[in-house]
């Protein structure tokens, strides 16, 4: 009934998620190759998080 009160725990995750791809694109543009490696795999490890919520709500 009230499902719109309801928080999605895979909301704040995916924003975190865009938000470290952009960051991670900036710095692969400024030639910072060892910040986007870390951001970049700081990104798969919160996809990999993100699908996993996704598969426990299926």
């Amino acid at each position: 009934m009230f499902s719109f009160l309801k928080r999605d725990p895979a909301r704040k995750l995916k924003k975190r998620h865009s938000m470290l791809l952009e960051q991670a694109m900036h710095a692969q543009r400024n030639g910072d190759i060892k910040l986007y490696s870390k951001l970049t795999a700081e990104a798969e490890e919160l996809f990999e998080q993100i699908k996993k919520l996704a598969a426990s709500n299926s």
